[in-house]
């Protein structure tokens, strides 16, 4: 439902009228569509009370005990408030309030509700990648130090290999069903607090949560090295999602497929959605999600670029097999021109495509790492809007997006409410590093006072060491990262990542990463290297036999229409993809740069 400037000033005090003006300047073009109404909340424990009263009989999460089985199990919102307010009331009385507490598992009913408990009982909420090596696990706990571990049993093992390793750690919380010695059931921990709670135990609603101290501490993925621990508190998160649901609506059903410890799917999804009342599928596998979408028939989904590449290149190559591929881009050709004198057909049009995903769904958010535009355009022209955006872990993440109703080619967004973004030393062309300030900025990095100085200027904003500019409406465009930044002799900046965007629309390009090459006889020492992983079934498709010399010559043709210092000097193919960290990130301090 959308709201009017009266209704949402209603909704929340910390926004600031000149913020709404700015926004409402940057949407002149589409003066009749408001921003949307939204819910705020106090804390965690204020979510999850506030949604059970409102939809006590939706359902708020569901699954499948097994990948294959056909029947599905639904939480309600009530249920759900239950569990997590019965899980808070045993983990007071195991002496939880306070701690640092880590949490560690594959996405699951349990995991989600752990995360909602440990925000209202005052613990310190340390998620990990369970795909983590065993050593890194135990240097995270170690870290953070952490005295209590709640896992699921696919990290049992690891977690029972270090658990020597970790002096801090004292108690240790199985999902499901623990095999180790002198491990807890976490639904035990959950019945014995429902049992103190009939029983006149009110510890769980009595405690005053202070949403602006420390709440959570998320360790980087480090794609270029060691990550760092980000230290956020409740109401970095729920400001974050709060001021970007006046850009965007939430819809009722979605499928959660990110790892529930990275902020974009723990904040979009477990804060975004579940506040509204959306159904929440936590889906099998990555194996899964072509079946999952069609079966449960999402209307919003949450995705990093990879899976839009994935499920796009899906959509073209079923064309392909069925010899249709002329008739889909003539049909796409057709529709755009409808929609330009205000007649959409989309849906009926290209509805047997529809139907694949599901049939209902209107809208993928997307974030994480750069999304190419033409996937934008694909998706757009079937009738689905896909909204780029723009979020940092350090900013819970969610800087910028694109709105339902209005985007801008190439760019990232509107920053949301209440957001200040600025432009750091601007060069000619006005780009420079995009810095931050507001509520959903960090508190710091954990037991890291030089790094987390150094990562705010001297006005207060959170240098984001991402690349862009603003246009005069003040939307984002991201240019690249700094750590990626090559500089020249001649003083002149290339960002890969923009050479990357041009190199990946080269028909037979999986992936490919742009770098300066580095030469131990230090005779060549500026070298401009793309480093491409083929498609093989692309490269059959157009009858590619020599890769490189494909290659070296699509990027010649390139180079000439780019400018001198931008050109690419040596294409290297791999047989191999690159490696990427549980976010589909690539790793590039991975990348061998050597190039004699």
């Amino acid at each position: 439902m959308l709201a009017s400037h009266q209704r949402i000033t209603r909704y929340s005090q910390t926004l600031h009228n000149s913020s709404i003006q700015k926004q409402e300047t940057a949407i002149m073009k589409n003066k009749n569509y408001p921003l949307y109404e939204t819910t705020v909340m106090k804390d965690f424990r204020d979510m999850t009370e506030n949604v059970a009263r409102k939809f006590p009989d939706r359902i708020a999460i569901s699954y499948k005990k097994n990948p294959h089985d056909k029947e599905t199990v639904g939480v309600t919102y009530v249920a759900a408030r239950d569990f997590v307010r019965n899980l808070g009331t045993g983990l007071i009385a195991l002496g939880c309030r306070d701690q640092h507490i880590a949490l560690i598992g594959e996405c699951s009913f349990e995991w989600i509700c752990s995360y909602y408990a440990l925000m209202a009982v005052g613990a310190v909420v340390v998620p990990i990648d369970k795909d983590l090596p065993a050593d890194d696990i135990a240097d995270i706990l170690n870290a953070a130090a952490c005295e209590t571990v709640i896992y699921s049993a696919v990290i049992e093992a690891k977690i029972e290999g270090i658990k020597g390793k970790v002096p801090s750690l004292q108690t240790r919380l199985g999902m499901g069903e623990p095999k180790a010695g002198g491990a807890l059931r976490l639904a035990d921990v959950a019945a014995k607090g429902g049992e103190l709670f009939e029983n006149g135990d009110n510890s769980y609603y009595s405690y005053e949560i202070d949403a602006d101290r420390l709440a959570t501490i998320v360790f980087t993925s480090g794609t270029t090295g060691k990550g760092k621990g980000v230290m956020l508190s409740q109401n970095n998160i729920l400001l974050d999602m709060t001021n970007g649901m006046y850009n965007f609506a939430i819809s009722p059903k979605t499928i959660n497929f990110l790892p529930p410890h990275h902020t974009f799917g723990s904040t979009v999804i477990f804060v975004g959605h579940y506040s509204q009342g959306s159904t929440i599928y936590i889906s099998s596998g990555l194996r899964y999600i072509a079946q999952e979408i069609k079966d449960q028939q999402p209307t919003h989904l949450v995705l990093v670029p990879l899976f839009l590449e994935k499920l796009s290149a899906k959509i073209w190559a079923s064309a392909e097999e069925s010899g249709k591929v002329k008739i889909l881009r003539l049909m796409i050709k057709v529709s755009n021109g409808l929609r330009k004198v205000d007649i959409d057909l989309r849906r009926q049009l290209f509805k047997s495509i529809l139907v694949q995903l599901g049939g209902k769904l209107e809208m993928v958010i997307s974030g994480g790492a750069a999304l190419k535009q033409d996937i934008i355009d694909t998706f757009d022209a079937i009738g689905i809007t896909v909204l780029n955006g723009y979020g940092i872990t350090e900013c819970a993440p969610l800087v910028s997006c694109n709105r339902n109703k209005y985007q801008k080619r190439g760019s990232v967004g509107l920053p949301i409410i209440d957001e200040q973004v600025k432009i750091k030393d601007p060069d000619a062309n006005g780009e420079g590093e995009i810095c931050v300030k507001g509520p959903n900025v960090m508190l710091g990095y954990y037991n890291d006072p030089q790094a987390t100085a150094e990562a705010f200027d001297e006005e207060g904003y959170f240098r984001t060491g991402d690349f862009g500019k603003l246009d005069a409406d003040g939307w984002i465009y991201i240019t690249g990262r700094l750590k990626n930044l090559i500089i020249l002799s001649n003083g002149k900046n290339v960002y890969p990542e923009e050479i990357e965007a041009k190199i990946s629309q080269i028909p037979g390009v999986e992936e490919v990463v742009v770098y300066a090459g580095e030469s131990r006889s230090q005779k060549n020492k500026e070298v401009i290297v793309a480093e491409i992983f083929p498609s093989l079934d692309g490269l059959a498709a157009l009858g590619i036999q020599n890769a490189q010399a494909y290659f070296d010559s699509e990027i010649k043709k390139l180079n000439s229409r780019m400018v001198i210092y931008k050109a690419v000097n040596l294409v290297k193919i791999r047989g191999e993809e690159f490696s990427k960290n549980t976010s589909k990130k690539i790793l590039r301090f991975c990348i061998d740069k050597s190039i004699d």
